[in-house]
């Protein structure tokens, strides 16, 4: 009886420790899987974490060019405004000078022409059209008609005119005075009055008088304004207007 009883426990029992062993097995299986598992992905966060390292040392080191390169951009567009300065300053300063020495070589030809009594022909002439065109609304660019101008009338009468110039229903008579006197002022406007006399062919233009000097007294120039007249002078070697500002000349 006795042996028969402890046969079927002794079977139960080594079936249950083979039981156990496969589990131990598959216990001890699993966990080399999950210990290889656990190493591979520890490799793998080695390896993204030299990964990370190196962008955050790349991102550093391109941080850092950049860092550079704005500085050596910065020093680049300081010398480039300093140049700039220096370049403009150059360009000024020889502007000065070369109008500073264009006004001197226009003032020495003003004197010479002055001294050769040549006023008329080298500095008045030349100015006369820019100076109608000042006065007047012209329609087209004003017309030089001549220099020195003679006529003569068959009763007699003769007059020159310095400088004739015409634009639109404008003609401008200029008479230019090495010196000028006041009486100079009253005998230019009564010749003013005859223009249409020597001059026919304008007889429908509205005559406008200039008197021209190389130096005219203020009070000569007010005289002159006065009678109607634009007054002519050698200003920085160029023939410039005299007068007020907004002055209008008479229409003779």
């Amino acid at each position: 009886m006795t042996t028969l009883t402890l046969e079927p426990r002794v079977a139960n029992l080594e079936d249950l420790m083979a039981q156990l062993t496969q589990n131990m097995s598959q216990l001890s299986e699993e966990n080399r899987r999950t210990t290889s598992q656990v190493q591979k992905s520890s490799l793998q966060l080695d390896l993204l974490s030299k990964q990370v390292q190196l962008t955050e040392r790349h991102v550093q080191q391109t941080s850092q060019r950049v860092d550079e390169l704005a500085e050596e951009m910065q020093k680049f567009r300081a010398e480039m405004q300093e140049e700039s300065r220096k370049f403009r300053a150059e360009m000024q300063e020889m502007a000065k000078n070369s109008d500073k020495n264009a006004k001197e070589f226009r003032r020495q030809m003003a004197e010479l022409s002055h001294k050769m009594g040549t006023l008329a022909e080298d500095l008045v002439a030349p100015s006369i059209p820019r100076i109608l065109a000042e006065i007047v609304n012209c329609p087209e660019l004003p017309q030089m008609e001549g220099v020195r101008i003679r006529k003569r009338l068959p009763d007699g009468r003769v007059k020159e005119y310095d400088t004739i110039a015409v634009c639109g229903d404008y003609i401008l008579v200029n008479e230019t005075k090495s010196r000028l006197r006041s009486e100079d002022i009253a005998d230019f406007v009564k010749s003013l009055e005859e223009v249409r006399d020597f001059l026919p062919e304008y007889a429908e233009k509205q005559v406008i008088g200039t008197l021209a000097s190389f130096y005219i007294d203020p009070n000569l120039v007010t005289h002159g304004e006065r009678q109607g007249l634009i007054m002519l002078g050698v200003v920085d070697g160029l023939m410039e207007i005299l007068n007020r500002r907004n002055f209008v000349p008479k229409r003779f």
